[in-house]
């Protein structure tokens, strides 16, 4: 960005230069009906007038306080997708952060310069960079960034000076227009993001792709490589030992073993020798000692499901062991370090049960370290597919069977149904269907009953004749896909007419 030119009023640089720049981007912002779409050409007159190499406006999202790139020039795609940041993360962060401009006279010189667009270090070492904030009212909501030829010589007053201007033209036409340029555009950018995340955090066993699934997964990743305390929260039949699993097997304690506790399942006298082991003669029966879970799990993860359901006394000792790392068996004095991660997980109303007295307040707060929320299988269900098409075949290869695929109805039922069960009752729902199918195709008429209630809206003659309705409709949908939509052909297969069957498909409205 050349700054050794005089801007004066009627010299020969107003055609080229800063104040040629400034007076087209006015322009281009006057006769914008939408901001975003006058970003790009002014970093093109940016880049023309003023000779920078590169350009870009980044936007700040409020709520993951992250820096995304909204516009730039002299960029490819993949370079584009590496330029995000965290606030304070680099010139752009601290810019962003702080609200002051900064100048790098040379990239390759300044440490803080994260080179994230271009990581292989290509970028010439000569190169300088500008970058001032952008401001609405009193808040910094992103960052105008460039970078030219260094030059010794040169002057940078006049560049944050140029890029100051420009900034504040655009978040003036953003508060003119009544436009959040962070909400509107960020938008896709953000969804675009979440299936970023499902892919890169997604543990192997877990089947999902769902935009709700996506902060699980950030959040495994965020957790799996410290020895915090993680409490699991969900409905049941959610999942939660998965995620348990994936948090073990993604940390450093991957090596270690991973212990499973249901403390539902065990009966309140043999809980504490279960989890704390007991000393030979501690009581009746105890004819050796017997070491518990905890000591079983050193090195690795012990897994407390239903963590809700323990004791008040179990309670006591537990919170020992996550105050102290230490407990002693039952009948024993001796006391005994411990080296394991826990990770808790309950679908019960931990808060309720506080303010009732059924759970202590302090081992709350020790367990609830990390809360990781699992989502109900109905607020997810471009996921239920997925899962069911893993179910099938997990089940195919348990019993012996070759179903390919499920059909349409029968997806129409997966979809529709509330899933009080969530996955588990999914599964469950597959492993019955395989078993009693005949054919190599899922239908909706093998799924359980309690699928199988019609809607109000697809029952216009009664139960009896709904059903056969679904039925009929089933049948020659599969018998069309079959064959690739034609018709004449399906109907030899369902032994009926041409005619029979241009009525049947007009009657379901079936393309």
């Amino acid at each position: 960005m050349p700054t050794n030119c005089e801007v004066n009023v009627g010299s020969s640089n107003e055609q080229s230069g800063p104040l040629a720049l400034l007076h087209e981007a006015s322009r281009l912002l006057d006769e914008a009906t939408d901001v975003r779409k006058a970003v790009k050409p002014i970093l093109e007159a940016l880049f023309h007038h003023m000779e920078v190499a590169r350009a870009t406006l980044t936007v700040l999202n409020r709520r993951t306080s992250e820096i995304l790139l909204h516009e730039a020039i002299g960029l490819t795609e993949d370079e584009r997708e590496r330029a995000r940041y965290r606030l304070g993360e680099g010139i752009t962060g601290r810019v962003v952060e702080t609200g002051a401009p900064v100048v790098v006279p040379s990239i390759a010189m300044e440490p803080a310069f994260l080179n994230r667009i271009q990581p292989q270090g290509d970028r010439p070492p000569e190169m300088a960079f500008v970058c001032v904030p952008v401001r609405s009212g009193s808040e910094t909501i992103g960052a105008l960034s460039a970078e030219r030829s260094y030059g010794k010589e040169n002057s940078f007053d006049e560049d944050i000076r140029i890029l100051s201007i420009l900034s504040s033209l655009i978040a003036h036409a953003v508060r003119l227009r009544q436009f959040s340029e962070e909400e509107k555009v960020l938008l896709a950018e953000n969804q675009r993001l979440q299936r970023e995340l499902a892919d890169r955090y997604r543990p192997a066993n877990i089947i999902g792709r769902s935009r709700e699934m996506a902060p699980v997964y950030e959040m495994i990743g965020q957790v799996a490589g410290s020895d915090a305390t993680v409490l699991i929260r969900g409905e049941s039949g959610t999942g939660k030992e998965l995620i348990a699993q994936a948090v073990h097997y993604a940390s450093p304690r991957s090596e270690g073993p991973f212990v499973r506790v249901n403390c539902a399942a065990l009966p309140e006298g043999l809980i504490e020798s279960e989890l704390f082991g007991h000393e030979k003669g501690a009581f009746t029966g105890a004819v050796q000692q017997r070491p518990g879970r905890f000591e079983r799990a050193a090195g690795g993860t012990i897994f407390l499901d239903e963590i809700g359901e323990l004791s008040p006394s179990v309670q006591v000792r537990l919170l020992r062991i996550l105050q102290e790392r230490e407990f002693e068996r039952v009948g024993g004095t001796e006391t005994l370090p411990t080296d394991v991660r826990v990770v808790a997980a309950t679908n019960r109303p931990l808060e309720k049960d506080m303010e009732e007295g059924r759970f202590r307040t302090d081992l709350y707060y020790r367990l609830n370290v990390f809360p990781i929320h699992v989502p109900p299988l109905r607020d997810r269900r471009t996921d239920i597919t997925l899962l069911a098409d893993h179910f099938i075949e997990k089940y195919n290869e348990r019993h012996d069977r070759s179903i390919v695929r499920l059909s349409t109805p029968a997806i129409d039922l997966l979809m529709s149904y509330h899933w009080p069960g969530n996955v588990r009752e999914l599964e469950n729902a597959i492993e019955r269907a395989v078993l009693v199918a005949d054919g190599d195709v899922l239908h909706a008429r093998l799924l359980p009953p309690s699928l199988q209630m019609a809607r109000p809206e697809d029952t216009p003659s009664g139960p009896l004749n709904a059903q056969l309705e679904a039925l009929e409709r089933e049948l020659l949908i599969d018998a069309l896909k079959a064959h690739r939509g034609n018709r004449a052909a399906a109907a030899r297969e369902l032994g009926i007419t041409e005619r029979v069957m241009g009525l049947r498909v007009k009657k379901y409205g079936l393309d």
